[in-house]
């Protein structure tokens, strides 16, 4: 089966809104065994939504819509869509009735325009809205299943859960799935990611495609059957991406490095505190972004200044004066002071120049020194990440940079 996706609003192309709803449908309709071979998005005008409609029935089996099925003015999709296939628009008194009971049941008058919400196209099927007034349509028009729903997510995806879904699967003829998996890798950029694996790329079963992210290179895996089999060839994919990658890959699938590294320090009975310069807390700010990081990250010292660094990271004034505050030297000595200062097992630290400014030709933007401190001792980690990130960019990528050293340094 072939599957186009239609998101109707005129905010979505404006981006006043990500279109989250696309993404939802997609990753549902996968899980399903259906292709979807094209996305649209089209503005509340009823002629664009009807040309969309239009072309999206010369192309696939199924039509999914969302959005424009409220009571105001610019809501126009289902009498666009009614329009397009010359059908009348009927009240549908169960609608109508259920839409009272919404308003009644919370106190409330309903107005009169609301009920616009109960004109459906004769001949289509309403599909309960379980978490508002507006109902989905289903309609089938020459040998095309057209599934309209609400555009609010809460609602739509009650829809696809408990109508979408069941429906596919009455008429998908075997249990197909489309399944994908994703690796995540950092350390190396994309193009050099790309040269380890670029045989596996072009083949098949299953198919691998590389993404970049910031920071972060993506490797995501699809394979189409049966659910053993697609499983066993996400498997094989993985096996083989891994004996490429090594200890490139840190996770899978949504994990992040923030959860990786916890796992391995909370595996490990160890805990770590961070002293940031140029990141600016970013470093803390990750590491507590995942529930149950107090076992593990005591916590962090931001110190921007000189003094700050020698008063609370306890650095060696002579240190910051030879070396600078941005040097290997002051790095580990951060790295060693918030140890000290905290009592964990592992200090971590940061030290860099994010620019614009700030620069020497000794020290351009985007030099970044790391600091790690244990019981071993302290061991430094210079990076040039250059002026091209921009001033987010370098801190974004210290800190990533940061916890990957962390990361691999636990798994030495």
């Amino acid at each position: 089966m072939k599957a186009e996706i239609i998101s109707v609003g005129t905010e979505l192309l404006l981006g006043q809104i990500v279109d989250t709803n696309a993404a939802y449908l997609a990753q549902r309709l996968a899980g399903a065994g259906v292709d979807v071979y094209f996305k649209q998005t089209v503005g509340d005008n009823p002629a664009r939504v009807q040309e969309a409609v239009r072309l999206a029935m010369s192309r696939a089996d199924l039509i999914v819509m969302t959005g424009g099925l409220g009571p105001t003015e610019d809501d126009l999709t289902v009498a666009a869509i009614a329009g397009l296939l010359g059908l009348e628009l009927i009240r549908h008194d169960a609608i109508a009735e259920a839409i009272g009971h919404f308003f009644e049941s919370r106190g409330r008058t309903p107005p009169e325009t609301v009920f616009k919400q109960a004109l459906i196209p004769a001949g289509a099927r309403p599909i309960p809205n379980t978490r508002g007034t507006a109902p989905g349509i289903h309609l089938e028009h020459d040998g095309t299943t057209i599934v309209i729903m609400p555009g609010v997510p809460y609602e739509m995806e009650a829809m696809v859960t408990d109508y979408l879904l069941p429906l596919l699967r009455e008429r998908m003829s075997a249990q197909v799935v489309i399944g994908s998996r994703v690796l995540r890798v950092t350390g190396e950029g994309e193009s050099a990611v790309e040269v380890r694996i670029r045989d596996l790329v072009g083949g098949t079963a299953p198919t691998i495609a590389p993404y970049a992210k910031l920071g972060e290179v993506h490797l995501r895996l699809t394979a189409k059957g049966g659910p053993d089999e697609v499983r066993a060839q996400l498997d094989r994919g993985e096996r083989l991406v891994r004996e490429r990658l090594g200890r490139l890959v840190y996770g899978t699938d949504d994990q992040t490095l923030e959860q990786v590294t916890g796992i391995l320090l909370a595996d490990r009975g160890l805990t770590v505190s961070v002293a940031e310069s140029c990141t600016g807390g970013l470093i803390g700010e990750r590491f507590t972004n995942v529930p149950g990081s107090s076992g593990y990250f005591l916590g962090g010292i931001v110190a921007y200044s000189d003094a700050l660094k020698i008063n609370l990271l306890d650095v060696p004034p002579d240190t910051i004066a030879e070396f600078g505050a941005v040097s290997a030297q002051t790095a580990g000595a951060m790295a060693a002071g918030v140890r000290g200062r905290t009592g964990s097992h592992v200090g971590l630290a940061v030290t860099g120049i994010a620019g614009p400014g700030g620069a020497t030709a000794d020290k351009p933007v985007g030099l970044v020194f790391l600091g790690l401190a244990d019981a071993d001792g302290t061991r430094t980690h210079r990076l040039q990440l250059g002026p091209e990130p921009g001033r987010r960019g370098v801190r974004l990528l210290a800190a990533q940079a940061a916890l990957n050293w962390l990361r691999l340094h636990l798994i030495r």
